[in-house]
């Protein structure tokens, strides 16, 4: 007879993890980079955009979630199977390294202003988070996830604090997260509108969203059961997440904007805190920063272990991770060293994200909406109709703001 402890249900915290790992990618530096500028060039213009790309998020990473629980496999395993895989696969590298791009930089600048250290440098002692990733795998996955969890609860504690200091209007702030102000989005903002998008829906999330979700399948429960927990998982990582985000451009909105004052880097915001809130404002927002960068990249890092490994096959985690980490720090170091603003190439690379986020998106929701292969979890009408309406809408803006860029 079996034992019942082998049997029995597991409790709902059993299931929570994968998408606190996932929510550091929606809170990296490149979504500081993003919500900053908008904030300070627009005021609360931008705010509903926030709403938006986390609801779009929140979509995504729910059925990058349902594949990996039905199917039992990656993004990355399904997409090996299309004809274009080589095409993607490049698409995706491209992706890795304009995440990359971003985390480097913040942890560059953030070990800059909090120890003075060259930026150069700052970035190159990133690549000792694989060593981080293999130490902590040792104790499990558990422990990884935990890790994170914590990063991101110091990421949220931080700007509460900021948020405190500055005494936004209440009333103005909760209209502004789910209505635009009256004509539309301001001039010229799509561009930033867009590198909302492309931080805060990133590719390479959807990637690890759907291999980190396999550690949590097991005998005890069906598949719509651990699906079930998979989404209230994500919706309340995400939901932690959405609100960091709003309360980055808040700050930036309420502190800097209303002064006349347009943020062009992150070293340049820390600096403006000090003098207008104080020297522990500008301390918190440096050592946030420092956590978004290293728990970002240290993602970062896992999800181009899925991508490699599902495109790919097996390879050495060690030095896979190595290779890949030096390979994709090359043009954030030549960024670093020869860029005179690095907040427009932190902009630049949210803005390629969202111009590589259809080649995951858009296959995702064909696989999750295909009964061939979810059998009878595939996507209900209702989901279909509103997962394509995203993807196409995704798709529509990005070629927008193409045809804008080339006129």
């Amino acid at each position: 007879m079996r034992d019942p402890a082998l049997t029995r249900p597991k409790p709902i915290w059993y299931y929570l993890g994968p998408a606190f790992l996932v929510s550091v990618g929606y809170m990296d530096p490149g979504n500081w980079a993003t919500s900053l500028e908008a904030g300070s060039r627009y005021g609360l213009a931008l705010l509903f955009v926030v709403t938006l790309s986390s609801g779009v998020a929140i979509l995504m990473q729910a059925l990058a979630a349902k594949l990996g629980v039905v199917t039992g496999k990656d993004l990355a395993e399904h997409l090996r199977r299309f004809r274009a895989w080589p095409f993607l696969f490049g698409v995706f590298v491209f992706a890795m390294m304009a995440t990359d791009l971003a985390e480097f930089m913040g942890v560059a600048v953030a070990l800059n202003l909090l120890f003075g250290l060259p930026l150069v440098l700052a970035a190159l002692l990133t690549v000792l988070d694989v060593l981080f990733i293999l130490w902590l795998e040792r104790f499990g996955h558990r422990a990884l996830e935990g890790v994170i969890t914590l990063f991101v609860a110091s990421v949220g504690l931080a700007y509460a604090y900021e948020v405190f200091l500055v005494h936004p209007r209440p009333s103005e702030v909760a209209l502004r997260l789910f209505v635009p102000e009256p004509g539309g989005l301001p001039t010229h903002a799509l561009y930033v509108a867009l590198g909302i998008l492309g931080a805060t829906v990133m590719p390479h999330n959807l990637f690890l969203h759907s291999a980190q979700v396999k550690t949590r399948l097991s005998a005890q429960e069906a598949a719509p059961v651990v699906y079930r927990y998979a989404l209230f998982d994500t919706l309340l990582a995400l939901g932690a997440a959405w609100l960091v985000n709003a309360a980055i451009l808040v700050v930036a909105a309420t502190l800097f904007h209303d002064r006349g004052l347009v943020i062009a880097d992150l070293g340049e915001a820390y600096r403006t805190l000090s003098p207008l809130l104080g020297p522990a404002a500008a301390t918190v927002f440096a050592l946030a920063l420092l956590a978004s960068g290293l728990s970002s990249s240290t993602t970062g890092t896992l999800a181009g272990q899925v991508v490699f490994e599902g495109f790919l096959g097996r390879w050495n985690a060690f030095w896979g991770r190595l290779g890949l980490r030096l390979a994709v720090m090359l043009p954030a170091v030549a960024a670093l060293a020869f860029s005179a603003r690095p907040m427009d190439l932190l902009v630049l690379s949210q803005v390629l994200l969202s111009l590589a986020l259809p080649f995951a998106a858009l296959p995702l929701v064909a696989l999750t909406s295909s009964p061939k292969v979810m059998g009878p979890m595939a996507n209900p009408p209702w989901l279909r109709v509103l997962a394509w309406g995203v993807a196409l809408v995704i798709v529509g803006l990005n070629l927008w703001l193409l045809v804008s860029a080339l006129s």
